[in-house]
């Protein structure tokens, strides 16, 4: 019975620490709402300007046209002969494609958002092999053409300029044939000798110079037999995704060049251009990231909420059962009030200006506001002081998780332990049944 109002004492404190689960969930939901408006704003900026870019070919293609005659039943039962006009294509990958070019970025604003965004001066040089078109009953082929995919052809920026064996050709808008596997441009080739069967001719050097905006990333699907890939901006945070990672990289401070050395026996791309797979084809891919996701860390920063409020109000217990002091439940929520309005600034403040000094400035006006209440509470300035003592390492520490990724749950657990060891440490002499007798 002597340990009843000990007992009582920390359920209270435990009801308190749940009640404040609230406000910082309110806090977190906050978080993913303007992670939500970013996400609007880059979409703005993809309808007012150009998308995400995916660059597919250039591909050469052969459309047919089939005529048959299908035995059909009328209406009245009678059977009748109808002619029926089937189409389709056929589709030729280079054997060799060389894709380079600068992505020179920039940024586009929107509200409080800063939207990455490129335009591409993109040069792609491709060989094609010569290629059989067999007789079929009823083909008829048409004629050949090549085909460039772009996913947003708003963002080609003037006219793209093609050149076969030394020819330029004119483009035209369209992929005809591909036209439910990608957007894009395309230019007619040489007509055939002979629209039944055949062979078209090899084409030594196929060449396109093309501009292309974008916005946030860019992907390339490796359509060749031997694909070779060179991608360089001074943008000094790529991420690089997609199937492929670079066969080579530099990142440093003035930006990075990338290199992709692929074969086609490494991708899918060739067959699933053939089955018109158009979602699921293999891509390499760069994006411009932002190098301080604010929305990110503060979400992660948020995660940690209640272990500030449970090792506070540790802290706090254990001061008033080791020196005898009362602290009123009310005094406990309004301590946890402050810890929970911090992570609140830190949003506020991080969308304006550098997040280290958002966090700093954060940090300081929550450590001072609960070092002047507490200096009340405790009647005791050196204890106020104290207490802001381990507010400041506690802050430090959760800084120095969210900066630290890779090294995140080791720090966070090395952490955990040196607090527990500490408690353990401070209270092994403690009575906790002559405390528990001594409360009123």
């Amino acid at each position: 019975m002597k340990s009843m109002k000990l007992v009582l004492r920390f359920a209270v404190i435990g009801a308190l620490v749940l009640a404040l689960l609230v406000p910082l969930a309110m806090i977190r939901g906050v978080v993913h709402e303007r992670q939500q408006y970013r996400a609007q704003a880059v979409e703005r900026v993809a309808q007012g300007r150009a998308g995400e870019q995916r660059l597919v070919g250039p591909l050469r293609v052969l459309p047919w046209t089939e005529e048959h005659e299908v035995a059909e039943r009328a209406a009245d039962g009678s059977q009748r002969v109808v002619l029926r006009t089937v189409t389709g294509h056929l589709l030729q990958a280079p054997t060799r494609l060389e894709i380079e070019g600068g992505l020179q970025p920039s940024e586009r604003r929107v509200g409080l958002f800063r939207i990455p965004v490129y335009s591409w001066q993109a040069s792609a040089a491709a060989q094609f092999a010569p290629m059989a078109y067999p007789v079929a009953p009823g083909r008829v082929y048409g004629r050949p053409y090549l085909a460039v995919g772009i996913a947003d052809v708003r963002g080609l920026v003037g006219t793209p300029r093609l050149r076969v064996d030394g020819q330029a050709l004119a483009l035209a808008a369209g992929t005809r044939e591909l036209a439910a596997l990608t957007g894009g441009v395309h230019a007619e080739l040489e007509p055939l000798a002979s629209t039944g069967a055949g062979t078209l001719p090899a084409l030594r050097e196929v060449r396109l110079a093309a501009t292309i905006d974008g916005t946030r990333s860019l992907a390339i699907v490796p359509v060749a037999d031997d694909n070779r890939i060179d991608i360089a901006s001074p943008w000094p945070h790529p991420s690089f995704e997609g199937r492929f990672l670079p066969t080579r990289r530099d990142i440093d401070a003035d930006g990075f060049r990338a290199h992709w050395a692929l074969s086609s026996l490494a991708s899918d791309a060739q067959a699933q251009l053939h089955k018109g797979e158009a979602h699921a084809l293999d891509t390499l891919q760069v994006s411009l990231v932002d190098p301080v996701d604010v929305y990110t860390r503060v979400d992660r920063a948020t995660k940690y909420g209640l272990l500030f409020v449970l090792l506070t109000f540790v802290a706090f217990g254990l001061f008033e059962l080791i020196r005898r002091l009362q602290i009123h439940p009310l005094q406990y929520l309004l301590v946890g009030l402050a810890l929970a309005i911090f992570f609140l600034l830190l949003l506020g403040l991080s969308e304006h200006i550098a997040f280290h000094w958002a966090y700093l400035a954060s940090a300081v006006a929550c450590i001072g506001v609960q070092a002047m209440y507490l200096s009340g509470v405790l009647r005791s300035w050196p204890r106020a002081l104290g207490f802001a003592a381990m507010l400041t390492a506690l802050y430090g520490a959760l800084y120095c998780l969210l900066v630290s990724e890779d090294n995140a749950l080791l720090m966070g657990s090395l952490l955990l332990f040196a607090i527990l060891a500490t408690i353990m440490w401070i209270t092994r002499k403690v009575d906790w049944y002559a405390l528990g007798n001594d409360l009123r």
